[in-house]
């Protein structure tokens, strides 16, 4: 189940990325309509401001999800449109950029600004990525029914990129998936898990 958990916040991140920038709207992916996607972003993007993490250079990544004033392009084939669905499930900041002081600990301050929201601090993973000192933190949450990975990857000297993100996903939206759907979207990894 694990495993399964981390494709879907893998491609759903990876959706979120593209459809921010491309100004998806903030519709709600269902399930508890008191707490659904808006109101996920919302915690997100103030544990960030909280936080002092930094702004982001990428289009619509660093702030609140885009609106529906913004012409979404429609999606051309089967892949675009589950990557739409499943970015309709999910809520997300990033930042990725020149490494910046402090944004590690930052992503310490947002976690514990999410927990003063209620969201229940899970597992927390540290990974060594180099002999220089680059690591990956990711940090897992839980909220009436959605699932929130906190990371940060970077390096202390010579990668010279920084990625701090946070990344909601509401389980039940993204459980409406069909198997065929999940090949679509993970290819070989959608038969493990």
């Amino acid at each position: 189940m694990r495993g399964r958990d981390s494709r879907w916040a893998k491609v759903a991140g990876a959706a979120a990325v593209v459809l921010l920038g491309a100004g998806c709207g903030t519709g709600g992916g269902g399930g508890d309509s008191a707490f659904g996607r808006d109101a996920a972003q919302a915690e997100i993007v103030a544990a960030v401001e909280k936080a002092g993490l930094p702004e982001s250079d990428l289009a619509g990544a660093g702030g609140a999800t885009p609106t529906d004033a913004t012409p979404v392009p429609t999606p051309s084939t089967e892949r675009e449109r589950l990557q739409e669905r499943a970015a309709a499930c999910s809520a997300a900041w990033q930042y990725v950029g020149p490494p910046v002081d402090g944004s590690r600990p930052g992503v310490e301050k947002a976690v514990t600004a999410l927990v003063g929201e209620d969201w229940v601090q899970g597992e927390r993973q540290v990974e060594k990525l180099d002999e220089k000192g680059g690591t990956m933190l990711q940090i897992t949450l839980r909220k009436r029914g959605w699932v929130l990975y906190a990371r940060h990857t970077g390096a202390q000297q010579g990668l010279g990129v920084e990625i701090v993100a946070l990344h909601a996903t509401e389980t039940a939206c993204m459980n409406r998936f069909t198997e065929q759907e999940r090949k679509v979207l993970f290819g070989e990894d959608a038969e493990q898990g």
